[in-house]
């Protein structure tokens, strides 16, 4: 029987790759049905909040949501519906899966997972400005928040996926060395649930810039890695540019009640309405979902199809160095479906 999700298709290119993403997901058979709803500059233009209760309702009814990308405006505006979505249902773990489906690029054969802390850090949100000499404005504050449960329950998530995905290692990314209260206490938690793991799953804690470096220099030396919120969101970035870019990195939101899929990538004002966004994130971040539901086999056909039009490199968006459209490269998607 089909399952009924909650679809926002999101702002600025997420109508056409959300589009895009359905026909493939028809054409594969996927058992799933759509509850489609409003959020972000979309909502707006129908003369309702950024975050409609509707929404909400949706998601809470269904536990499952397929989300386009939302702006959120720069500095100014409402803050980030990405964020609220995951505050408001405790979307905990942020999954960001980094894997080669295009061979020829600076690098081949990656397949890397970051696990980030989606609900604390800097992301709380809890900031604010500090007058001084009459500039009421002089000065901005923000608080790093990192609570011993929220660090317990991401970290022992990272090794529980190693576990159930068979990966071999989890790398705690980290800031210690400096912030020796929040970051301490993040990696003070981490050393305590690697104990239990010992002897299943290997362990490591580095420094977050290093992290980074040595992702450059040899991402093969990683597998799993788990850290705090804006750390994440950063690392994750950087591991979608071994694989191609943003435009080939899909993303899970989980939590207890509520599982959220998503492309990583923003909504790309600068081309919408024209056509040629690339919808492969909006398509995986479909599989991610489908995976989540124990709807194997069709995840596996639509990753596979999307693995041979990339690798034949006869229809590819532009941002791939290429010419086609999002419908004709989702056709091509659809007609490489075995």
């Amino acid at each position: 029987m089909a399952v009924t999700a909650t679809l926002i298709p999101g702002d600025g290119i997420g109508p056409s790759i959300t589009a895009a993403t359905l026909r493939v997901l028809e054409a594969a058979g996927a058992a799933l049905a759509w509850d489609e709803q409003l959020a972000g500059m979309a909502a707006l233009a129908a003369v309702h909040p950024p975050l409609p209760d509707e929404a909400l309702a949706s998601i809470r009814r269904h536990g499952l949501c397929l989300k386009g990308p939302l702006t959120t405006p720069v500095g100014v505006g409402f803050r980030s519906i990405n964020v609220a979505l995951r505050k408001e249902f405790d979307l905990y773990a942020n999954v960001r899966p980094a894997v080669t489906m295009m061979p020829g690029g600076r690098y081949e054969d990656i397949d890397l997972v970051l696990i980030r802390e989606n609900t604390e850090g800097l992301y709380v949100g809890v900031e604010h400005y500090i007058g001084m000499g009459g500039d009421p404005r002089a000065a901005a504050e923000s608080v790093m928040l990192v609570t011993r449960f929220g660090a317990e329950r991401i970290v022992r998530y990272a090794f529980e996926y190693a576990v159930r995905h068979r990966r071999r290692k989890v790398t705690l990314a980290h800031k210690a060395n400096i912030l020796k209260y929040t970051q301490g206490l993040f990696l003070e938690e981490g050393h305590k649930i690697a104990a239990e793991y010992a002897g299943r799953v290997e362990w490591e804690d580095r420094i977050i810039d290093a992290t980074a470096m040595h992702l450059v220099l040899n991402p093969y030396q990683f597998d799993v890695l788990v850290m705090e919120n804006m750390f994440g969101d950063i690392l994750s970035d950087q591991m979608a540019g071994l694989v191609g870019g943003l435009g080939m990195a899909p993303g899970g939101n989980i939590g207890t009640d509520v599982a959220m899929y998503e492309p990583v990538h923003g909504s790309a004002p600068d081309l919408t309405g024209k056509g040629i966004a690339n919808p492969t994130a909006m398509i995986l971040a479909a599989c991610m979902m489908l995976d989540h539901l124990k709807q194997f086999e069709c995840a596996d056909r639509i990753r596979a199809a999307v693995q041979a039009t990339l690798s034949a490199r006869e229809t590819l968006t532009p941002d791939l160095h290429g010419r086609a459209t999002t419908d004709e490269y989702a056709d091509a998607v659809t007609r490489a479906l075995r």
